[in-house]
């Protein structure tokens, strides 16, 4: 279960100034050069290249450690599960290519010190690590102005181009190639790119097993001769109904227009890391729906009414942040506009509020088509993990409807559901066909959103069972089953490793199927582990935005038997790919896994 982004459409918060969490390396250089020496402290302080560290707003640079000696051609994931083994719970990790050394940072003070003192002086596959201290890194648009006001000294001014060098593309172009990168691909050849991906995952999945699960070489041996190397055979992609103007999802950076105009709303170019935060409005990008567009030019129009700047990550100053755009095929639209307060009092943001309400429900942005206004105040953050921002209803109803498989779902603010909803139909048929299900069947609906899966297969099987971290989802899945009429469904809040282990262990059914659409680094070892257990579960469809990403996930369920994996290990029997994302290279990935029956095999 993914909400796979626009591309640049994220507002930054202080973390965005930090490294992201990533399996991909960088040079050293990256790391260590923009950290001042010892003797350049006072000049990095007068430049505030580091001033978004403050002791009030979190970030996990301030909590970041450097592990040393590192053994050769370790990953992400193999750092990620010795910290883990040992009890530290890591917030992000950069590892280097080619490199015998990371940085990790922590959510406290606490976390980081334990890490320290535990790790410094380990032994892992015959190195001895060591940890030290790291500085934080640098403001990414600071030092980029420093580097440039350095290169202004003395040189020609910047805007001046070398003689032959290229005109830079329209804006237009420049923002389709960062949200759509493959908006000028003709589709068949989208489609087969996407396939030749999944096809990588599976042979690559083949070779997991193969060292990971000695037993089933025999079979797998038969599967790669006749599948192409591949663990087991994949089916032809299912392309997206629709290839243009399929999201019903976006949201939307409020910033300076990279064309100059203040307030612009709109995708960002490039990323805060890379030093640049101007937007482009999405009048001319493929993937928004036209009613999107229509909400972002009246939002536009209003916030330019006002007297309220756009907010700068840079500085910390100005309101305006960001804009949620979520529409129907029920000609319904949400609109979520986050705002920072700064020192307003409430009658100020009561008479903004009021005035909002009034554009959109008599004023000019009446026939913007928004059936559900909310407002949100969103400050610095202070946690590394905030609940999710409550939302203030200004104008029109508390929730939108949409309509998939002749059946009937609300959609609340914070509430997931999948952005492309005709391949979701897809997706969803698809994974009906595979389940097998009966009358006596228990359908396990993990990480299950507002409930769209599982509502979809309810009258074919005894009872569904879902799994859900956002209670507001679950709410919004409840409402839904009794809007369908639905009486054999039941929904749980709550982490899938907290509430699935003791759900699954009090079913008790001959058929039991579990599916999972998890969120895009997958399912938590804990997750994985209480599915190996339960040997009375069989069945079990992994639904995959980032098949690369969930490759743990795979090679946990098909793994042979130990003291830490206990349980039958599962095999793949087929896989599809569902484009649910045209223009980009994300794309969904359905894998049907059955328990292996050691008895019948003999």
């Amino acid at each position: 279960m993914a909400d796979v982004s626009d591309g640049a459409a994220n507002q930054p918060t202080n973390e965005d100034k930090s490294d992201d969490v990533s399996k991909d390396g960088g040079d050293d250089d990256d790391f260590v050069s923009k950290v001042p020496a010892e003797g350049e402290k006072e000049k990095a302080s007068d430049s505030s290249v580091y001033r978004y560290i403050k002791e009030d707003l979190f970030t996990s640079e301030i909590y970041k450690v450097e592990i040393r000696n590192l053994p050769k051609f370790i990953g992400f994931n193999d750092l990620k599960k010795f910290l883990s083994k040992h009890g530290l719970n890591p917030h992000k990790i950069k590892l280097i290519n080619r490199q015998t050394f990371a940085f990790v940072t922590f959510k406290n003070e606490e976390e980081r010190d334990k890490a320290m003192k535990m790790v410094h002086g380990m032994q892992w596959k015959g190195q001895v690590l060591s940890v030290r201290l790291a500085k934080p890194k640098a403001d990414p648009i600071l030092r980029k102005r420093v580097r440039e006001e350095g290169e202004g000294e003395g040189g020609p001014p910047p805007s001046k181009r070398a003689d032959g060098e290229e005109e830079e593309e329209p804006l237009s172009v420049q923002l389709a190639n960062v949200v759509t990168p493959l908006w000028n691909v003709p589709y068949e050849e989208q489609l087969r790119r996407k396939e030749q991906e999944v096809e990588g995952v599976l042979q690559r999945l083949a070779k997991e097993i193969g060292s990971t699960n000695k037993a089933m070489l025999p079979w797998l041996f038969a599967q790669k001769g006749k599948y192409n190397n591949m663990c087991c055979p994949l089916e032809a992609i299912r392309p997206s109904p629709a290839q243009t103007e399929y999201r019903n999802k976006c949201e939307f950076l409020m910033s300076v227009g990279a064309d100059g105009e203040d307030k612009t709303i709109g995708f960002r170019l490039g990323k805060y890391k890379g030093g640049s935060c101007a937007v482009v409005g999405p009048a001319q990008t493929c993937h928004v729906s036209a009613e999107a567009k229509r909400v972002v030019e009246d939002f536009q129009k209003f916030i330019r009414t006002t007297a309220y700047s756009v907010y700068s990550p840079e500085t910390y100053e100005g309101h305006w942040k960001q804009l949620t755009v979520r529409t129907t095929r029920t000609k319904q639209a949400m609109a979520i506009v986050f705002f920072h307060p700064q020192k307003l009092d409430e009658d100020e943001l009561g008479a903004l509020k009021a005035s909002m309400r009034e554009f959109f429900t008599e004023g000019e942005g009446k026939g913007s088509g928004v059936t559900s206004l909310y407002f949100v105040r969103e400050g610095q953050r202070t946690s590394p993990n905030p609940e999710s921002l409550p939302c203030e209803l200004v104008a029109g109803e508390t929730s939108i409807h949409e309509e998939l498989l002749g059946l009937k779902f609300q959609i609340s603010p914070h509430s997931f559901f999948q952005v492309n909803t005709g391949a979701a139909e897809l997706l969803y048929s698809a994974v009906g066909e595979w389940a097998q299900l009966d009358q006596d069947s228990v359908l396990l609906d993990v990480c299950c959103g507002t409930g769209t899966i599982g509502i979809s297969l309810a009258k074919r099987v005894k009872k569904v069972i879902g799994i859900e971290l956002s209670q507001e989802a679950v709410e919004d899945a409840k409402v839904n089953a009794k809007l369908n009429g639905l009486n054999n469904v039941e929904f749980h809040c709550g982490k899938a490793e907290d509430v699935f282990p003791n759900i699954l262990n009090a079913v008790v059914s001959p058929s039991v199927t579990a599916i999972v659409d998890p969120p895009r680094a997958g399912l938590h070892t804990k997750v994985i582990l209480a599915i190996r257990r339960a040997e009375h579960l069989k069945r079990l469809i992994y639904v995959s935005c980032n098949a690369k990403a969930a490759m743990t996930n795979f090679i946990d369920l098909c793994r042979a038997p130990s003291n830490r994996v206990r349980g039958a290990p599962f095999r793949p029997v087929r896989a599809m790919a569902v484009d649910l994302f045209p223009q980009t290279m994300h794309v969904e990935m359905l894998l049907l896994l059955e328990r292996v029956d050691y008895k019948s095999q003999e």
